[in-house]
């Protein structure tokens, strides 16, 4: 039996080290302020490493049960709970280790920045938040962590609240993702409108009894009622997990520190809504209109945000596309009822990912703070451990035989294959794959530009820098910024992400896809959805299928856009140009993102501001204000107008009427009499 205490304390640790080193960072000082952070992270790492080991090689009974009542309100308990199983347990091991590397490297990152301690308090909470989404076992919890992680992820994408272009990002990220959580909110109120309790076990006892009913939405037209709510559900996993339409935020928010893109937008928050739908397996399993709902945008969404990668410059927003790519990935296998395949590419990518975008960070830090790959080029010399890991990422990224991506990404598309949902299978098949081909070609392309080439920092001055000409040593060469490896608090957490993404695929795959890791975690019907068992099939051995990966056509993609990219950027750095002066209404299209952003702001959102100016003119002003505030005001000023010519002070005039009252009372007694 796992014990209570131990559970509560892996995500309260965090957040009392929050509190600590955000009311009190400026009297404990900075250094303090990261230590008990980190400490805190650290011992929830430990427990949560602990648990693991006590639920899956101790055979500990699962976890399932409340530990505080909040409030009873006609019968439904509302209360704080945790269950903790296997897919439970596997997302606080990845979410906690991977805050606790941020957490050092953080010490590095933004040892000059004055918001140190605040930083700290930030990515401590949000660990607190994330920790208390995925160990939830109702909905009450589920969305006070849902919507937790996006408060806290508003602050870190606006943490430097004096840029313009900051403040933008983390209310696009809030307002876009308000859009997401009000589906969501739909969603579980149609389960509480069913079964009248918040916990996930009543909900999943009733998935036959809620499949029966239909909702009229529109007269005449009905809608199953379980189709509606996994839906609605998805809905909010579009926003956290940034699907299309939903994805617009996430590159934006590059605008935070690049600790913040490692955890939010590689490991933790956006990995919240694949995690949502695997927890939910039970309700989606029940419709297939939701699941190949899911699966069309889950493959839109990796093959349309992968050609986005191929033409962003900033090191940060290549990696961040990609990360929108791989989500993509992850949906189309939740779509395909492989959700355990969609949560193992979670854990995979949650490694690889943030070894990328710590990369990514240590780079900037050597070119002091150019984040323009285009700027770059030959680093591989001077930054040699920066080199090696990130070479490591991105071959875990594209899928390189035995490394942790392979086994993750080669799976999703083994079950997208063997999926049953006519049209939308086919799609996503061939989408899936050409998929793999645009990862390779970006993410080399990335590569090939940053660690090799010539040097092309030499020939530019870096940003905030002046260029100038007269500036010369006693050899009479110019003065320039030579890169330089970054420090050790730095690189240390970049080699500790390395390993998982070597080996962490190889070691899990048999016994989470091959095997029982998730059994009564995830449901899958494998009678009416038998993707699982083609994948289960594969996943026997890690050495075989790594071996096998060499004839399919998933490596030999991979391999093609490895070597496009070295031909274009290498060999032909000229041709890029070329191709893109003659493909200019795609490179149109590309730099636009689709017109997405040009979609929101000047139709959604105008029409938005139109609406509310109209409501605020004719209701506020005119019937509000104008008719009901001040038309009372004027028609009391009218009467009292009017009643002031009747009271003249004069003692005749009082007479005069005293005498007309008194005739007509006469005249209606008389009348009455009669």
């Amino acid at each position: 039996m796992l014990n209570p205490s131990l559970l509560l304390a892996i995500p309260l640790l965090p957040l009392l080290a929050a509190i600590v080193a955000g009311l009190f960072g400026r009297f404990i000082g900075r250094a303090a302020a990261a230590g008990i952070t980190i400490a805190g992270v650290a011992v929830s790492c430990l427990l949560s490493i602990l648990v693991f080991k006590q639920l899956i090689f101790d055979h500990a009974a699962v976890f399932n049960a409340p530990v505080y009542t909040w409030l009873v309100s006609d019968g439904m308990r509302m209360s704080i709970g945790f269950l903790v199983d296997p897919l439970t347990v596997m997302m606080m091991v990845v979410v906690t280790f991977v805050s606790l590397c941020v957490h050092v490297y953080t010490i590095g990152y933004m040892s000059e920045d004055p918001g140190y301690q605040r930083f700290f308090s930030y990515i401590s909470l949000f660990t607190f938040a994330m920790l208390m989404l995925v160990m939830s076992n109702n909905f009450l919890q589920l969305f006070f962590g849902w919507e937790a992680v996006g408060v806290v992820s508003y602050l870190l994408i606006g943490f430097w609240y004096t840029r313009p272009t900051a403040i933008f990002a983390n209310m696009k990220a809030f307002l876009v993702n308000r859009v997401g959580d009000f589906g969501f909110l739909l969603g579980i109120a149609g389960v509480v409108y069913f079964t009248g309790s918040v916990q996930y076990s009543d909900a999943f006892a009733a998935v036959d009894k809620i499949a029966a009913a239909h909702f009229e939405i529109f007269n005449g037209h009905a809608w199953n009622a379980l189709t509606v709510i996994c839906i609605c559900l998805f809905i909010g996993a579009m926003g956290k997990s940034a699907q299309m339409p939903l994805h617009v935020w996430l590159p934006d928010s590059m605008e935070g520190p690049t600790p913040i893109s490692a955890l939010i937008h590689a490991a933790t928050m956006v990995t919240a809504g694949i995690f949502m739908v695997a927890r939910m397996s039970p309700l989606f399993e029940g419709s297939e209109n939701a699941l190949a709902f899911v699966l069309f945008i889950g493959t839109l969404t990796a093959l349309l945000m992968g050609f986005l990668g191929i033409i962003q410059n900033d090191i940060k927003r290549v990696v961040a596309y990609s990360t929108l790519s791989q989500l993509g990935y992850m949906t189309a296998a939740l779509g395909a009822s492989a959700y355990s395949a969609g949560v193992f590419h979670l854990m995979t990518h949650a490694f690889f990912k943030a070894l990328l975008f710590l990369g990514a960070g240590s780079v900037i830090i050597g070119m002091h703070h150019d984040q323009d790959i285009r700027n770059m080029g030959g680093l591989r010399k001077y930054m040699p451990i920066t080199w090696i890991t990130s070479l490591i990422g991105s071959l875990a990224l594209i899928g390189t035989p035995f490394f942790s991506g392979f086994y993750s990404k080669d799976s999703i598309i083994l079950a997208a294959e063997h999926s049953n949902h006519g049209w939308i299978t086919t799609f996503a098949q061939y989408s899936l794959l050409a998929g793999v081909f645009i990862t390779a070609f970006y993410s080399f392309r990335m590569y090939f530009l940053v660690f090799h080439g010539p040097e092309r920092f030499r020939h530019k001055p870096f940003p905030g820098e002046h260029d100038h000409h007269d500036e010369h040593d006693e050899h009479g060469h110019a003065h320039v910024h030579v890169p330089h490896e970054s420090p050790a608090v730095v690189w240390v957490p970049l080699v500790l992400l390395a390993i998982p993404s070597i080996v962490i695929g190889g070691i899990a795959i048999t016994s989470m896809l091959g095997g029982h890791f998730f059994d009564g975690a995830i449901f899958v019907n494998l009678e009416k959805h038998p993707a699982m068992e083609h994948v289960i099939e594969d996943a026997q051995s890690a050495l075989h299928m790594g071996l096998h990966a060499f004839t399919t056509p998933p490596f030999w993609l991979a391999a093609a856009g490895v070597f496009l990219a070295w031909l274009l950027y290498l060999k032909k750095p000229q041709l890029p140009d070329l191709i893109a002066a003659r493909l200019q209404p795609l490179q149109r299209l590309l730099e636009n993102k689709y017109f997405f952003d040009w979609i929101n702001e000047n139709i959604i959102a105008r029409a938005s501001r139109g609406l509310g100016s109209l409501l605020w003119n004719a209701g506020d002003k005119a019937i509000i204000d104008g008719a009901a505030v001040n038309g009372s005001a004027a028609m009391v000023g009218w009467l009292a107008g009017v009643v002031r010519r009747v009271q003249t002070g004069y003692l005749y005039s009082y007479a005069f009427w005293m005498v007309i009252g008194l005739a007509l009372l006469l005249g209606w007694f008389l009348v009455g009499k009669h």
